[in-house]
């Protein structure tokens, strides 16, 4: 039982909320919601926490740590879904987000509020990869668009929420009573989860595949050849390799002496030795297939995310413009995201899966056009806004598209490791191309340039990702 070998085909009136699926659909969603909420809620407070706690020199630490440790939690929680099903990776990864809230609200250290982000990030990779995982083993092809979907409007509500609520109980009374309330919102909904993957027909699909398992893996085999499972296994060790050299790399921007300098030279050397071994073979080249949705993964996430991250502070510093209308422009995203991620499933059927990842780059493509004209002084400070919702319509339209592809060119039983190897090239793909753009945003400071001028060649710069991944998606269309 793995893979689409576990689900039974739908009927044509069942839907996400039927009686077949109400179940995962709710407790998929309740996970999801509360992910989005915790994470939209605390991103805004660490800047808080990290100057009551005296570590802001550390604070790049603090930020980039939770994306490294991500990278180590999608292989673990991909790998444990292929030997044991989604169940109990997503079990053990909503409980220990929890517990990484109550460690992060206790900090009396910037290292240990350090520690609760890279736990948190573990307990996120977990959940991302057993979310998509559980979802290929729970709905028919038919329905997998839809469920995906619907997690991305989960981010909705969060997005409304999250930071203004944040905000106002961090200025009445405290940050620390923003992660103690996030823990406390996240513990019965946990426990809902942890209860219903204990039922009998998720035992079936992970734990109890046993003999069944083995039989259809041997079928695939004889119907296939040997090649049909090509893709090893990544250790867990190199994954933990690669989470170190990205912390390394994030506490070395930290500070520009010798000590900084030497873990910034470790964190490569462990990035270039370990990180191909985490992504199928091939990735580099776009090897059709499950390769090319990956490195696709990895472009489009790079660009995305250094845009929402350069686009405020363009508008905070440069431009003026206040907290609110900027909080605003976070809130459209979302809304724009979640839309996108609904019209492409009900695309579902009618337009290629890489065509609408091919769109996707275009629209961000765009996007990004409309953030370097937003540096210009003769245009309205909000048009650098607008590349925000922009760019959020295209990766609603290319992220779940790529996820589907990646599920549907994973081998047999294989789908955990798929899913971490799009997580662990999202995570990649976010700290190399923020990091080229700062790289080039603080060379044109350093020659003097105006500070709009280095806005503008840091979204020049992705450009590139972009036009690759729109050139690219060919690569990764069903066969």
């Amino acid at each position: 039982m793995t893979g689409q070998a576990a689900v039974r085909p739908a009927t044509a009136d069942e839907r996400l909320f039927s009686r077949t699926y109400a179940a995962a659909t709710f407790s998929f969603a309740a996970v999801m919601f509360l992910t989005g909420f915790a994470a939209l809620a605390v991103v805004p407070m660490l800047p808080v926490a990290a100057r009551d706690l005296d570590g802001v020199p550390l604070y790049p630490l603090v930020a980039g740590c939770f994306v490294a440790a991500s990278l180590f939690g999608g292989v673990l929680g991909g790998d444990w879904a292929d030997r044991a099903g989604p169940g109990r990776p997503l079990a053990a990864g909503v409980v220990l987000a929890v517990v990484t809230l109550v460690v992060s609200a206790t900090s009396t250290t910037i290292w240990q509020l350090a520690a609760g982000r890279f736990l948190d990030g573990v307990a996120a990779g977990m959940i991302a990869v057993a979310i998509n995982t559980a979802i290929a083993h729970a709905y028919p092809d038919r329905l997998r668009a839809r469920a995906l979907a619907l997690m991305s409007t989960c981010w909705i509500i969060p997005s409304l929420a999250g930071p203004p609520l944040a905000g106002l109980v961090a200025a009445w009374w405290s940050w620390r009573l923003v992660f103690f309330g996030l823990a406390a919102l996240t513990v019965i909904p946990s426990l809902v989860v942890v209860v219903m993957l204990r039922n009998p027909s998720w035992q079936g699909q992970g734990q109890g595949q046993g003999q069944g398992q083995g039989r259809s893996r041997a079928r695939s085999k004889q119907e296939t050849g040997p090649a049909a499972d090509v893709t090893p296994r990544p250790a867990l060790m190199v994954a933990a390799a690669v989470s170190v050299g990205a912390a390394l790399g994030q506490y070395a921007v930290s500070g520009w002496d010798v000590r900084h300098l030497l873990c910034g030279v470790a964190g490569v050397a462990l990035l270039v030795v370990f990180v191909p071994r985490l992504l199928p073979a091939g990735t580099w080249r776009a090897a059709r297939g499950l390769p090319a949705a990956v490195l696709l993964r990895g472009l489009t996430s790079g660009a995305y995310f250094t845009l929402e991250a350069f686009v405020p502070l363009l508008l905070n510093t440069a431009r003026r413009v206040p907290p609110v209308q900027t909080g605003l422009a976070f809130t459209g995203a979302a809304i724009a995201w979640a839309g996108s991620s609904w019209l492409q499933g009900r695309l579902q059927g009618r337009v290629s899966r890489h065509r609408l990842v091919t769109a996707g780059a275009l629209v961000m493509g765009a996007a990004v056009a409309l953030a370097a004209v937003g540096t210009l002084p003769a245009l309205p400070a909000l048009t650098a806004a607008g590349a925000m919702v922009l760019a959020a319509v295209g990766m609603g339209m290319a992220t779940p598209s790529l996820t589907l592809l990646s599920l549907t060119h994973s081998p047999p039983g294989r789908q955990g490791y798929a899913s971490s190897a799009m997580q662990t090239s999202q995570n990649l793909g976010q700290m190399a191309v923020m990091g080229v753009a700062a790289a080039l945003f603080n060379l044109f400071l350093g020659f003097g340039s105006a500070d709009l001028a280095a806005y503008a060649a840091a979204f020049g710069l992705l450009l590139v990702p972009s036009v690759l991944a729109a050139t690219l998606a060919v690569r990764a269309r069903e066969a």
